[in-house]
């Protein structure tokens, strides 16, 4: 399938209340593995696989360093085109990055500025097209200018999906591992309407798709709330999506998930759950049975104890000597010498 490489770089005008100046995060496919931060001026690999990327570490190292200056730049240019200069705090992200399609058959490089939130308006933002990431900047002039535009052109062109390509190789078993999801389906009743919300857990990649049917036939996606697809602490992701329905018509829908964990599309459905006093009447019924089988073997172990005891208790046989013609006595009743 495709493949992206991006970086994340965000940063804000005021440290002093706990912003910071200038922050990076590398993903590979999504995945976290290198963090960036102005204070510390050091790039930390953040995940196992790629520690052993050598001198492509190097060089990842060096183009942070570089977008650390690069970005500070941008950011008061973007402020004083919009007469930002004396006022904030302000924020700054910068997507950049790259991604291959399947077969490595083409690539595209991308970048995006969000001003405090927004993108900014024609005009506000720095005038390069490609992204902010190599050296050259936009305030330089004639040669300078185009030898910065070539620079990122070159980066986000050829060696952004050279470094996609060398850190899909050192991800090799774990970028390319494939965790289908588990998929469940869920029912919330409201006063207003009731709402199905199908959750595919645990997957790996996030390549997902959700699509819910009514009698077996997919709806207009239109009608379904959008996606959401969040990560998991441990590299896999979760994703849902809901749908509000015609109360007592639940169990006419399901929902579709694909994903390249699966051999084919898997389907859920929203399964009624047993009622409270169902629930309470089996409850009861279990403590009941096991009650009796408790009063039962009390009765059986008592009597059992009795009867040993009485066997216990019984005549005690002797024999002995207690004279001529005497050989003993059994239970009181005197036996004759033969």
């Amino acid at each position: 399938g495709s493949h992206s490489l991006r970086y994340l770089l965000m940063g804000a005008t005021e440290p002093d209340l706990g912003l910071p100046l200038f922050q990076a995060a590398g993903f590979v496919d999504e995945q976290l593995f290198v963090f960036y931060d102005h204070e510390s001026r050091r790039a930390e690999p953040r995940a196992p696989w790629v520690r052993a990327a050598g001198p492509l570490w190097l060089q990842l190292s060096q183009s942070l360093k570089g977008w650390d200056h690069m970005f500070t730049l941008d950011f008061w240019t973007i402020m004083d085109n919009r007469n930002h200069s004396s006022a904030g705090p302000h924020t700054l992200q910068v997507p950049v990055g790259c991604s291959v399609g399947a077969g490595q058959t083409s690539t595209s490089g991308f970048w995006k500025y969000g001003y405090d939130g927004e993108e900014p308006p024609g005009g506000s933002a720095p005038r390069r097209p490609w992204s902010p990431g190599a050296l050259g900047h936009q305030d330089g002039v004639g040669r300078e200018r185009e030898s910065g535009r070539g620079q990122n052109r070159a980066y986000l062109e050829r060696l952004c999906p050279e470094q996609l390509g060398r850190l899909l190789e050192l991800g090799t078993g774990v970028l390319d591992r494939q965790v289908p999801p588990s998929v469940r389906v869920t029912r919330r009743v409201a006063s207003e309407a009731t709402t199905l919300r199908c959750q595919a857990l645990s997957f790996y990649p996030p390549d997902v798709t959700m699509t819910w049917l009514k009698d077996r036939q997919p709806l207009d996606a239109k009608d379904a709330e959008p996606r959401d697809l969040l990560p998991n602490g441990d590299g896999t992701y979760q994703a849902q999506v809901a749908l509000a329905v015609p109360p007592g018509e639940e169990r006419r829908y399901a929902c579709q998930v694909q994903h390249p964990g699966l051999e084919q599309p898997l389907a859920a459905a929203w399964e009624p759950s047993m009622s409270g006093a169902l629930v309470f009447g089996i409850i009861c019924g279990t403590l009941m049975g096991v009650l009796i089988v408790i009063f039962f073997t009390g009765v059986l172990f008592r009597f059992l104890r009795r009867r040993r005891a009485s066997q216990t208790r019984g005549p005690v046989h002797k024999i002995r000597a207690l004279g001529d013609g005497v050989w003993g006595s059994l239970g009181g009743v005197v036996i004759p010498k033969p």
